[in-house]
């Protein structure tokens, strides 16, 4: 890669604040305007039939990049889906920022439940973004949130306010599982050496109280098939006498849980970090309105591990769930099969100190001992990741929380999130570098359902919080 000329003295940077967001609040119908074409791209990342997509959307993402004014912009193949990188070095001295981000988004599916289609993005008013909400799949989840860090570097170095060398990292599969990141990043492990990882991928509480994300649960993805006769069977020659697969399937699920709600599996807790009362008690203390969270799902009533309030079980308890069930006839009409096969897909969302690895062979293990002699049992491992709580006496942490004081006006929360991001704990290990969740979407903005939808307000709160990010860090860096 060759040598970049440093574009300005790291002790020169001036940071005319008010200059810059003139120069955000002039972009705006532009800034949104790219976000919506991006946006038309399907890059469903899991569907072989999108690869072509996922491909335009990487070199559209490319695109951005230089135009924004990075160097070095090059699309990575992969043995699946590339990842894109990018940089620009303003000083030897100043700090790296690795931003990362990811442009493949997940399935639309079901499509009959969009009010719109997913990949035709539409700009709405509603209760909770009265200014707009971009609708569309990947809006939030990550076009939205990974956009706004070129948007905002766009304007930084347009206003030569970029006070740290910065490397942009944007796969795509994310969704997938980021199955081939690790392997990219032991093998440019100098290219993309850095200070510190910046990641938009998670939430905020709400628009009127801003949070940074301390913690995120790992994951255990498994597949499990039960098989029972060798061929589908007539149910009314057949049923009574044969194992039906999805019956057994069924009662082995239910078993997965006990009346307290708390997971079966054998050894499933044994090395779940134990949280402190003070802790649970500055969680517990987040703005939550349980009636009000109920009525925006749509439910009577809420379900959980006793012993825990609503906040500690979607952050620091672990969960098993199952994503999709299927087997047997699901067409039109009626079908008298006794099915050969019955399939569902079990996630685990784990928490600190548990082992994605351990638990998947602690899984397999108990569900292989459920299945009675009549039928046959398969488990096999999608993929997973390490559970990580980030510190929040660093450095990195400090600047994220000025940075969002700021624009916001108030102190952001630390707030664990009950999401996934696995490739986090993989940049502490390989990369030597902790990692800033600073995150602009909301729980509400339904990413990975339909009608996925992000804030005009988010998107542009975001561009507008990043430079002070950058500013704020490289100021705190530079005293240390």
């Amino acid at each position: 890669m060759r040598a970049l000329k440093p574009m300005s003295s790291f002790a020169l940077i001036n940071y005319n604040m008010k200059e810059l967001k003139s120069y955000l609040d002039s972009n705006k119908q532009r800034f949104l305007d790219e976000l919506l074409e991006l946006l038309r791209i399907p890059s469903v990342s899991a569907d072989p039939a999108y690869n072509k997509d996922v491909r335009r959307m990487a070199e559209a993402t490319a695109a951005h990049l230089r135009k924004a004014g990075a160097d070095a912009v090059e699309i990575y193949e992969t043995d699946g889906h590339p990842i894109v990188y990018g940089e620009k070095n303003v000083s030897p001295k100043a700090p790296t920022v690795l931003v990362y981000g990811h442009y493949d988004v997940q399935p639309p599916d079901p499509l009959n439940l969009w009010d719109s289609p997913p990949f035709e993005p539409v700009v709405k008013k509603t209760k909770l973004h009265p200014n707009g909400a971009i609708f569309a799949r990947g809006s939030c989840d990550d076009k939205g949130q990974f956009f706004m860090h070129v948007k905002a570097f766009e304007a930084m170095l347009k206003n030569k306010m970029l006070g740290c060398n910065v490397k942009f990292m944007i796969e795509g599969e994310e969704e997938v599982g980021s199955k081939n990141l690790e392997k990219f990043c032991k093998e440019n492990r100098k290219k993309l050496a850095c200070d510190v990882v910046l990641i938009s991928d998670t939430s905020i509480i709400a628009n009127n109280t801003p949070s940074l994300t301390v913690g995120l649960r790992g994951l255990c993805y498994m597949e499990v098939e039960v098989t029972g006769p060798n061929k589908d069977l007539h149910s009314g020659v057949y049923g009574g006498a044969v194992a039906n697969p999805i019956n057994v399937l069924c009662d082995m699920i239910a078993s997965l849980h006990d009346e307290k709600k708390r997971v079966m599996v054998a050894g499933f807790y044994d090395d779940v970090q134990k949280v402190s009362g003070k802790e649970r008690k500055l969680m517990n203390e987040a703005p939550y309105n349980e009636k009000t969270y109920m009525k925006d799902l749509g439910v009577a009533d809420l379900m959980g591990e006793k012993g825990y309030t609503t906040i500690e079980r979607t952050g620091i308890r672990p969960t098993l769930d199952v994503n999709g069930i299927w087997g047997g006839y699901t067409g039109e009409g009626a079908k008298t099969v006794l099915p050969s096969k019955a399939h569902a897909k079990i996630s685990m969302r784990l928490v600190p100190d548990q082992d994605p690895k351990k638990v998947e062979r602690l899984f397999q293990k108990h569900f292989e001992k459920l299945a009675p002699r009549s039928v046959k049992v398969r488990v096999s491992a999608h993929h997973g990741g390490y559970p990580v709580v980030v510190p929040t006496d660093s450095v990195e942490y400090k600047a994220a929380e000025k940075a969002m004081e700021t624009t916001f006006g108030k102190k952001p929360l630390p707030q664990r999130g009950g999401g996934s991001i696995p490739i986090v704990a993989m940049f502490d290990q390989v990369l030597k570098a902790k990692s800033v969740l600073m995150g602009f979407g909301l729980d509400s903005d339904d990413i990975h359902s339909p009608n996925e939808h992000y804030g005009l307000f988010n998107y542009y709160k975001g561009i507008e919080t990043i430079p002070y990010f950058y500013r704020y860090y490289a100021e705190m860096k530079k005293k240390k």
